[in-house]
């Protein structure tokens, strides 16, 4: 009987727990939280919460808790956790899967501008664009407050840190999915002129992409991380599947 490792914090690594105890051959699944957002939604069957001290302490816990199978449903942009996955699992010999959720595509009527990480975004707004919609999350607003004569709203789970350097605007704590028509009266009531967001890919989030498209507002798109050369999949259900494979 096997027991398997999801790394978490996502709605594909919740799904996924859901699932993986039912398949003939699993004694137990645990689901790791990286504990960064302070209310998440927590997936069924054990979770532990925090981090695990870089490749080495991943390695150490994959041996201590006898881990059989490793498989990385984290974020898109946890890039760090997911090379430290590598590392862990191939120093204990373990089979190893990244869940990677496809990222969004450019399609007609979209007017992306591509950049390579947040502190680009911030230099890559157009001069036009004087109210932003930020969607990146909490940790990556300090490249945004030097711009003063912007003003910022700032979409988060959670609200920054008491000490985080933060751009001058607002502040809305909310959590998808996001419908379509919620984004689009979001951007026409802030009187939004451009979006700065993580190519996240999937469906929670995709909302705000349809709406831009709609409004004409230019997305200031940061692309993703490099990720570890592994086996990967796109969807949960591709995961249980790989995972049948496995254990037979």
């Amino acid at each position: 009987m096997a027991r398997v490792l999801i790394l978490g914090g996502t709605g594909d690594a919740a799904e996924l727990a859901a699932k993986v105890s039912f398949i003939r051959g699993v004694d137990h699944v645990i689901t790791s939280l990286a504990g960064r957002t302070r209310h998440p939604s927590v997936p069924e069957g054990r979770v532990r919460v925090g981090g695990f001290g870089g490749s080495t302490g991943l390695a150490a816990y994959l041996r201590e808790h006898q881990i059989d199978i490793l498989i990385d449903a984290t974020h898109p942009f946890a890039a760090q956790i997911s090379w430290h996955a590598a590392e862990a699992a191939k120093s204990v010999a373990i089979p190893h899967l990244m869940l990677v959720r496809p990222a969004w595509n450019w399609v007609t009527g979209d007017h992306w501008i591509e950049v390579e990480n947040t502190s680009d975004a911030a230099q890559a707004i157009p001069a036009t664009a004087k109210r932003v919609f930020l969607t990146i999350g909490r940790q990556e607003l300090a490249p945004f407050a030097p711009l003063v004569d912007r003003w910022f709203l700032m979409r988060m789970i959670d609200p920054p840190a008491p000490d985080a350097i933060v751009p001058q605007g607002e502040v809305l704590c909310d959590r998808g999915p996001f419908t379509l028509d919620n984004e689009r009266q979001l951007l026409i009531h802030y009187r939004i002129d451009a979006i700065v967001s993580k190519n996240s890919g999937g469906d929670a989030t995709y909302a705000k992409i349809i709406a831009a498209r709609e409004l004409g507002i230019p997305i200031i798109m940061v692309q993703r991380p490099a990720i570890p050369p592994s086996e990967q999949v796109a969807t949960a259900e591709q995961a249980l599947a790989w995972l049948t494979q496995v254990l037979q």
